[in-house]
């Protein structure tokens, strides 16, 4: 039997300096300023025993446009990575198809394919595939704050059934002085230390189990979100 040289994967990816240490300086001062946090939500509501935090939801809000846009775009360049590490994030729920042009037949991508797909074709394919979610900044407070309770991101909640699309979630961390405060994955047995800018991206599902530890001698900030598939009458449109 042929030996697998592979090291086992975990679908954890972690992207140093994803956001300059300056980016980080000014949405932490901007979510100083603005006086708007309030207390971090679950999907059952607040409930500060599972998560202690204060948060804004920035998406949508005209005084977070310029901020928003640029959170989606440094996570984009890391979700296209992702992609074309992990191809099945797209092809194994969808089975994608590259129509038929100049008399070739339609033929149905493969993991092979986003090798070496040049960036706009993967760019496009990306984004009729998913979308983004709505962008939380988080403060957590120093030997008080943290989401000790083990979660995970999908999960049923209403008729919109957004929380059933998030196919990864998304963490950018704006801060490190502080001691502990890591992203902690149950299974794995992995803790994701913090780093000024860097980006954390990871499957959504109850494999990836996750929580965040209470940080020590420092307030931890973070921007957190998910991209999630786009709705089937999107996909599908009829006719």
């Amino acid at each position: 039997m042929q030996q697998d040289d592979h090291a086992p994967l975990d679908f954890i990816e972690i992207y140093p300096g994803a956001l300059s240490k300056q980016a980080c300086i000014a949405m932490i001062k901007h979510f100083e300023e603005s006086r708007a946090a309030v207390p971090g939500r679950v999907g059952g509501g607040v409930m500060p025993d599972l998560k202690d935090s204060s948060d804004i939801q920035i998406t949508g809000k005209p005084e977070w446009r310029e901020i928003e846009n640029a959170l989606n775009a440094a996570m984009f360049k890391g979700l296209m990575k992702y992609i074309r590490k992990y191809p099945h994030t797209l092809i194994a729920p969808l089975m994608l198809q590259v129509p038929a042009t100049n008399g070739e037949p339609a033929r149905r991508l493969g993991a092979e394919d986003f090798r070496d797909m040049p960036d706009k074709q993967l760019g496009d394919i990306v984004r009729a595939v998913l979308r983004p979610g709505a962008i939380n900044i988080q403060r957590y407070t120093a030997n008080k704050g943290g989401y000790p309770y083990w979660h995970c991101e999908l999960y049923p909640k209403d008729a919109s059934c957004d929380t059933l699309h998030r196919a990864v979630l998304w963490t950018f961390y704006l801060n490190d002085e502080f001691d502990q405060g890591e992203t902690e994955f149950l299974y794995q047995h992995k803790k994701i230390k913090p780093e000024t800018g860097s980006l954390l991206i990871a499957p959504t599902a109850f494999t990836h189990t996750h929580r965040g530890n209470k940080p020590i001698n420092g307030d931890k900030y973070i921007a957190t979100s998910w991209v999630l598939y786009q709705r089937a009458e999107v996909l599908y449109p009829a006719g």
